[in-house]
C-alpha cells in the first residue's frame, strides 16, 4: 500500500480532516483521498516516491479505465486514461503516470493505483511488442482477469520523446480506439487483444522459436563446412555427393587434409563410415583423388582451416543431437494436443509444421476472420496506385516467418499428393500461367502456389475456430468431445458447391457443415 503524505504529518492529517469533513469517514492517516495523488511517480528505488499533481479519483461506476505500459527492463511507465480524467486535466499528457519496477513489489504497486480508480476488471492495458520485457508483466495482469491488448511499435512523430510521454500515448489510443471506436489510419497503429494461448501452444512456442534458431545456425555451419571442402578437398563430392553426412564428416575429422586420407589405410577409411556405403572401390579412388588434389597446400593456411572445421563439424553435431530433443518433444505436444490432431488430419500438415502453426497462432480467438490470419502469415495483397502512373498489387512482405514457412511447406505437401488442393492448383495454373511453347511448361506457378498457401490458412482458421467455439460452448467442467477433424470429402462437396455459386473462388470451410 502507497502511504500518503499524512502518515508523516498528523497535523496536515487533522488540518485537511477539518477542512473537508466529508471524506473523514473513509479516510485514515495511512491512505487520505487528499493526498493519494493520481500523478504519482514510484521511481526504481521503491523507498523514493515523488508527488506531483493533488487529485481525487472520480470515475463512474461504468466507466472504463485504459492504462498505457511503456516497458523497460528495471521499470515501466503506466499512464492512465479515462472519460473523467480527461476531463478534468483537459489533455491526455497531463492524465496521471506511475512508474513501477520490473518486479513482484512494483507489480502490486501498480495494482494499487490502479484499484484507486476502478475495478480491475474495468481496466484495459495497451503495451507495444517491444520484445521480452513485457512477457512477465502481461502474464501477471492477465492472471488479474485485466484485459491485454498490444500493437507494433511505430515511430512518432513527437517533439519530445520521454517514457511518460510514451505511455500516456498507448493509452490514449487505446482510449481512442476502444472507447471513441476511432478507426487508425494506418494499419500498424491498430491494436489487438491479446487473447491467453493454448496450453500446447505455450508449451510449443519456446520449442518452435528455439528449433527455428537451431535450424538456422546448422546451415550456417553446414555452408561454411562446404567453403573449407572446396579449399582443402574439391574432389570430396565425387565420393561423398554430402559433404556434411555422418561419414563425411566422420572422415574430415580423423583426417582432415587430403594428405591425410592419401595415408590412411582402407581398414581405417571404412571404420569411419555409419553404413555400408561408400564401398571398398569407392574409397580406394578417394585416397588416388587425395593424392592428387589441388586443393591448397599452404601451410599457414591449411593451419587454421583444419582448426576452424574440427570445430565446426562439433558444433555441427551437437546442434543436431539438441535438434532431435527438441523434435521429439514437439512432436509428443502436438500428438497430445486437440491443435495437432486436428491439423494433421489434413493429410498435408506434417508434425513439426502443425506445431509452427499451433505455437505462432497461439489463440484463434485473436483472430477475427480468415483474412486476419492470413495478414498475421504475411499472405494478404499489398496495393501501391497513384494515378494513372502506377497501379501494382504484390504479396505483402512481413508477416510471421515461422508460419509463413509451415504454410509454405504445407502448400507443397499438399501439391505432392492427391488432394482437393492440388486439383485447385492444375485448374489455376492452366487459368492463370502462360504455356512456353517451347519447353511446353507453364512459367509463373507461384502466384498458384500463392493461392493454395491461402486457401491453407483459410481451412487452419476454420478448422480451429470450430474447435474453439465448440469448447466454449461448453458447461464448466464439462468434458470435452473429440475434435472434429478434416473431411476430405465434405471439403469436396461444399468446393464444388461454392464453385458453381461464384466460380474459383477461396476455398469452403469443410468443417463449417
Amino acid at each position: 500500500m502507497i502511504e500518503s503524505r499524512c502518515a508523516k504529518n498528523p497535523w496536515e492529517y487533522a488540518w485537511h480532516m477539518m477542512s473537508f469533513p466529508m471524506y473523514g469517514a473513509s479516510a485514515s492517516a495511512q491512505s487520505c483521498f487528499l493526498c493519494m495523488e493520481a500523478n504519482l511517480i514510484i521511481h526504481p528505488d521503491p523507498t523514493t516516491v515523488d508527488y506531483e499533481i493533488n487529485t481525487l479519483p472520480t470515475l463512474a461506476e461504468d466507466e472504463r479505465l485504459f492504462i498505457g505500459i511503456d516497458t523497460g527492463k528495471l521499470s515501466h511507465h503506466a499512464g492512465l486514461i479515462s472519460k473523467n480524467l480527461l476531463v478534468k486535466h483537459k489533455r491526455f499528457d497531463k492524465c496521471p503516470v506511475t512508474n513501477f519496477l520490473n518486479s513482484r513489489e512494483g507489480f502490486e504497486r501498480l495494482l494499487e493505483a490502479i484499484k484507486a480508480y476502478a475495478p480491475l476488471e474495468r481496466c484495459i492495458v495497451l503495451k507495444e511488442r517491444t520484445g521480452h520485457y513485457g512477457h512477465a508483466l502481461q502474464e501477471y495482469l492477465q492472471k488479474q482477469g485485466i484485459t491485454v491488448y498490444t500493437m507494433h511499435v511505430y515511430k512518432r512523430g513527437l517533439k519530445n520523446k520521454t517514457d511518460k510521454r510514451d505511455a500516456l500515448n498507448l493509452a490514449n489510443t487505446a482510449y481512442n480506439q476502444l472507447e471513441l471506436g476511432l478507426q487508425p489510419g494506418d494499419s500498424i497503429k491498430q491494436i489487438h487483444h491479446e487473447v491467453p494461448a493454448s496450453e500446447a501452444a505455450r508449451k510449443l512456442h519456446v520449442l518452435v522459436q528455439r528449433r527455428a534458431e537451431l535450424t538456422k545456425d546448422t546451415t550456417v555451419r553446414k555452408n561454411r563446412l562446404t567453403a573449407i571442402a572446396d579449399e582443402l578437398f574439391p574432389e570430396l563430392t565425387e565420393t561423398f555427393k554430402d559433404p556434411q553426412g555422418a561419414s563425411a564428416l566422420n572422415v574430415r575429422q580423423k583426417f582432415p587434409t587430403p594428405a591425410d586420407v592419401a595415408k590412411a589405410s582402407i581398414e581405417e577409411l571404412l571404420a569411419c563410415r555409419t553404413r555400408t556405403v561408400p564401398g571398398r572401390a569407392a574409397l580406394i579412388k578417394l585416397q588416388e583423388l587425395a593424392k592428387q588434389s589441388i586443393g591448397i597446400t599452404d601451410e599457414a593456411r591449411l593451419y587454421g582451416l583444419v582448426l576452424e572445421q574440427g570445430q565446426l563439424i562439433g558444433e555441427l553435431r551437437e546442434m543436431q543431437k539438441n535438434l532431435d530433443v527438441l523434435e521429439n518433444e514437439i512432436t509428443a505436444i502436438v500428438e497430445a494436443s486437440r491443435e495437432g490432431r486436428i491439423l494433421m488430419s489434413t493429410g498435408f500438415i506434417g508434425t513439426m509444421m502443425a506445431g509452427s502453426i499451433i505455437a505462432t497462432v497461439g489463440n484463434i480467438a485473436k483472430f477475427e476472420s480468415p483474412g486476419k490470419l492470413r495478414a498475421f502469415a504475411g499472405w494478404s495483397p499489398s496495393q501501391t496506385q497513384t494515378g494513372t502512373s502506377k497501379d501494382a498489387m504484390t504479396l505483402a512482405k512481413g508477416g510471421n516467418k515461422i508460419l509463413k514457412q509451415a504454410i509454405f511447406m504445407s502448400a507443397f505437401n499438399a501439391l505432392k499428393g492427391d488432394t482437393e488442393m492440388k486439383a485447385k492448383y492444375d485448374r489455376l495454373v492452366k487459368r492463370k500461367c502462360n504455356l512456353d511453347l517451347r519447353t511446353g511448361k507453364y512459367t509463373g506457378k507461384m502466384k498458384c502456389v500463392g493461392r493454395i498457401a491461402g486457401d491453407i490458412i483459410t481451412l487452419v482458421y476454420v478448422l480451429l475456430k470450430k474447435d474453439y467455439d465448440l469448447l466454449q460452448s461448453l458447461p464448466s467442467g464439462a468434458k470435452a468431445p473429440d475434435p472434429t477433424l478434416y473431411d476430405r470429402e465434405l471439403h469436396a462437396k461444399h468446393l464444388a458447391q461454392r464453385s458453381s455459386r461464384k466460380g474459383d473462388q477461396q476455398p469452403a470451410e469443410a468443417a463449417k457443415n
